[in-house]
């Protein structure tokens, strides 16, 4: 008999083996939880001393926010912002410090508050363009382009803005001899600007450089919280470790990326507050579920298998399985079902039983099984040698970049103010959820189209745009990229208040698209996990020292 011919992908095994699956529960000390509480009220007091103080005020709450510790204290922070917007004209009028002015844009426009970028036109020069000057001014530099990464469609100045920034930055960068200081800051604002960078990475990162500032108490304050939210996530992933062994996954499932600690990596770039645990669980159960339906459709099933497992999914019936023919589908086929069963035990942790009823059924059942039929569409493209336009690709690619299941899965977890208005509200398919897919998609199909090449796999946005337009891969890539460019302006614009749910909803979206934009930055990060060993090891190995 003839071997099966398949698109085997032979994944990376697993790079931490039992490291995760073996570690001890961790304690919070008393004396710790003592320390932590009075530096918060430290903190507190802070932030609420400088009320006639708003340039002040603006950098303390940068440095909260970029430290990781604005959660503690969102209503004063809101209510700083509040008033300092309130009363805008008059902050204008005292300023003209680009690093200032920068600032104070960022913080008012990231919190949602309408702020015109009129406020950086004292910058220009006689013929309309920024002062050449302001490039010797590198705290007002980041700064800029920190800020003109939250601009909106038609901003031209801070189109000129971040075009500049990004210039002047580049050539700091490249300056190493002269200060390598500087060097670094100007690389890492490039490569991980504030607004795109997963929130628990650039706390890590800012805690590293906030010596070289100020204000002690609010350093050892974010030291302290990081080290006992590290324990929360380990503790998270131990157990997550353990549930994910259970499964026997590398058994089961040959084909498959055995990736568990870098799902909760993911996860954590989505929401990483103590309050959050129950969602951080459910939510890596579902992608993790996602990434074995993957690699099913795109790493090991053959055309007929496909079409028998799309069929099962859709009955989702135990007495489909017989209909399955071979053993790795009904393995999978399981595993989702018995998965499937697992969230709505989680669910009813929650002691809501109308949510348990309408929000996993949904959210992840009714997703699900559009995700097969989807993958299903693209594997009969790859068996018929097909390439479809790049609309054509793009309307299935805001499904399979996963994020219409994945985002609203987030919010599985999260509490009583998530109401069924909200994941209705997903149903409808908001702009910023598309804007968040199409980046996801995107910078996906950029950095893994060679690799997906090789080994035999639909085409991707990049072959779709160059056969469309008798375009070179180069010409693809930069024109994909105007598009990833144009649709975070969309989500910064579904940001702005007044928004049609909550903030926290919003913030997975961001978050969300954060993760996105860090997983494939240099390469596809899940699929090659060495990319990303140090990360995982500076959030969910090493301790921070103490101050």
């Amino acid at each position: 008999m003839a071997e099966t011919n398949r698109p085997l992908a032979h994944f990376q095994a697993d790079i931490w083996e039992e490291r995760f699956v073996s570690s001890p529960h961790l304690h919070l000390e008393t004396e710790q939880a003592s320390k932590h509480q009075k530096l918060k009220e430290q903190v507190r007091e802070l932030l609420l001393a400088g009320l006639d103080k708003p340039w002040e005020q603006l950098d303390l709450i940068n440095s909260i926010q970029r430290l990781g510790v604005a959660y503690h204290f969102e209503d004063e922070i809101e209510n700083l912002l509040q008033g300092i917007h309130k009363n805008l004209d008059n902050c204008l009028e005292e300023n003209d410090n680009l690093h200032g002015i920068s600032l104070l844009f960022r913080l008012l426009r990231q919190s949602g508050l309408t702020v015109s970028c009129d406020m950086f036109n004292k910058f220009k020069d006689e013929s309309g363009k920024l002062k050449e000057s302001l490039s010797e001014d590198v705290r007002g530099l980041l700064s800029l382009h920190e800020a003109a990464c939250v601009r909106l469609h038609g901003e031209d100045i801070l189109e000129q803005a971040f075009d500049f920034s990004t210039k002047h930055l580049k050539s700091i960068a490249e300056d190493t001899s002269s200060s390598p200081k500087l060097a670094a800051q100007a690389s890492q604002a490039l490569k991980y600007p504030v607004p795109k960078n997963i929130p628990r990475l650039e706390a890590k990162y800012y805690i590293s450089v906030y010596p070289l500032l100020n204000t002690p108490v609010v350093l050892a304050f974010a030291e302290l919280d990081f080290n006992i939210l590290q324990k929360l996530h380990q503790n998270e992933l131990r157990e997550l470790a353990r549930w994910w062994k259970d499964l026997d996954i590398p058994r089961r499932l040959p084909y498959a990326r055995d990736r568990i600690t870098e799902l909760f990596f993911w996860v954590l770039a989505v929401y990483y507050e103590p309050c959050y645990t129950l969602g951080r669980k459910i939510l890596t159960k579902v992608i993790a579920l996602t990434s074995l339906l993957d690699d099913m459709y795109d790493a090991y099933g053959t055309i007929e298998e496909l079409e028998l497992l799309t069929k099962a999914i859709q009955r989702w019936d135990r007495n489909a399985m017989d209909g399955l023919n071979n053993e790795c589908s009904k393995e999978l086929y399981q595993i989702l079902l018995d998965v499937y069963d697992e969230i709505g035990e989680d669910m009813a942790k929650l002691g809501k039983s109308y949510r348990l009823n309408y929000a996993v059924e949904m959210v992840v059942l009714m997703h699900i099984k559009r995700q097969a039929r989807i993958y299903l569409t693209e594997a009969r493209w790859f068996s018929q040698n097909y390439t479809p336009t790049l609309e054509e690709y793009l309307k299935l690619g805001i499904h399979t970049s996963t994020c219409p299941l994945l985002i609203p899965s987030s919010l599985l977890g999260m509490g009583d103010n998530i109401s069924r208005d909200v994941f209705e509200w997903f149903l409808s398919t908001p702009k910023i959820l598309t804007a968040s897919s199409l980046i996801t998609r995107l910078l996906d199909d950029i950095m893994t189209n060679e690799f997906e090449k090789k080994r035999g796999h639909v085409d991707t946005a990049v072959e779709s745009y160059m056969k469309e337009y008798g375009a070179t891969k180069q010409e693809a890539v930069k024109e994909l990229y105007k598009r990833i460019e144009s649709a975070w302006k969309d989500m910064n614009e579904g940001l702005l208040r007044p928004t049609e749910v909550p903030k926290a909803v919003l913030m997975r979206v961001l978050n969300f698209t954060r993760s996105s934009q860090f997983m494939y930055t240099d390469t596809d990060a899940y699929t090659f996990p060495d990319y990303l060993k140090d990360f995982v090891a500076a959030l969910l190995v090493h301790q921070l020292p103490l101050h």
